[in-house]
C-alpha cells in the first residue's frame, strides 16, 4: 500500500477538500474552483451520453524559491502516448480509488502523483476540484484536483520508463508575457503554451494553466501571434 492509499483511507485527512489555512495568494484560485463552469475552461467536455476513461490530475501549488509555483513532470520519451510532453502528475482511476463522482478523483490524483514523482501526499492539502474535461484524442475524462503543498517533500523521477523529469514552474514565469506563446500542432490546431523550465508546456496541461491564470486574475497581456511548433527545443 502506498502512502497515498494509506492517507486517503482516512476520511478526516486527504479525502476532505478544505480551504482552511491556505495562503492568501491562493484565494483567487479557490474562488475560481467554486464559480467556474465547464464551458469556461474548454470546448472539449465529457460526452453527454457518458463513457470515457475516468482520470484525474493533481494541480499542485507550492511556495518556492521564486514565489508561488506549480509541480509538473515530463513524460518519458519512449511512451506511446504524448512522449516527452510536460504534464501534471495524474492518470486513470483504479477501482480502489472509489466513486468517480465523489472521492475517486481525489484519491487517484494523490496516488498517481506519489507513483510518478515520489510526492508524500500527507503534506498536500486538497482545496478544490475543477469541472471534468475531455481529451478527445485519448478519450480521457479528466478531473483537475487542486492542491496546496502545505509541507513540501523531495520529489523526483520514480520510474524512468514513465517519467523523464520532475520540475516546478513559478507562477511569475508562467505569467511573464515573454514566456507565453501559441503552440501549433502539425495538423493545424493551436492553443496556449508556455516556455518555462527549458520546456514547452502545451496541450491539456497548458490549457488548464491558462484558464486558471485568467480567472484568478493573474494573466498579463501577451502576444498570441507568437507561434512555436510542438518540436520546439530550448
Amino acid at each position: 500500500m502506498t502512502r497515498a492509499e494509506e492517507t486517503c483511507d482516512n476520511p478526516t485527512t486527504r479525502d476532505a477538500v478544505s480551504t482552511e489555512g491556505l495562503p492568501e495568494w491562493l484565494t483567487p484560485v479557490v474562488r475560481t474552483a467554486q464559480t467556474v463552469v465547464p464551458e469556461q475552461l474548454s470546448r472539449f467536455l465529457p460526452p453527454v451520453s457518458g463513457g470515457g476513461r475516468q482520470s484525474a490530475v493533481l494541480v499542485l501549488f507550492g511556495e518556492g524559491e521564486h514565489g508561488p509555483e506549480l509541480l509538473l513532470m515530463e513524460r518519458a520519451g519512449n511512451l506511446r502516448s504524448h512522449p516527452g510532453q510536460p504534464s501534471f502528475p495524474g492518470g486513470s482511476l483504479d477501482p480502489e480509488d472509489g466513486d468517480p463522482a465523489t472521492t475517486g478523483p481525489l484519491r487517484a490524483a494523490l496516488r498517481e502523483a506519489e507513483e510518478e514523482t515520489g510526492l508524500d501526499p500527507s503534506g498536500v492539502q486538497l482545496f478544490g476540484v475543477l469541472p471534468k474535461l475531455y481529451i478527445p484524442v485519448s478519450g480521457f475524462v479528466v478531473t483537475p484536483v487542486l492542491g496546496w503543498w502545505r509541507e513540501p517533500t523531495p520529489v523526483g523521477v520514480v520510474d524512468p520508463m514513465e517519467t523523464a523529469r520532475v520540475f516546478t514552474a513559478s507562477v511569475a514565469d508562467l505569467t511573464d508575457p515573454a514566456n507565453r506563446v501559441t503552440a501549433v500542432h502539425p495538423r493545424g490546431h493551436n492553443g496556449p503554451a508556455f516556455l518555462v523550465a527549458s520546456s514547452l508546456v502545451w496541450g491539456f496541461t497548458a490549457g488548464v494553466i491558462d484558464r486558471i491564470l485568467h480567472f484568478a486574475g493573474w494573466e498579463r497581456p501577451w502576444d498570441r501571434s507568437k507561434q512555436v511548433p510542438l518540436d520546439w527545443r530550448a
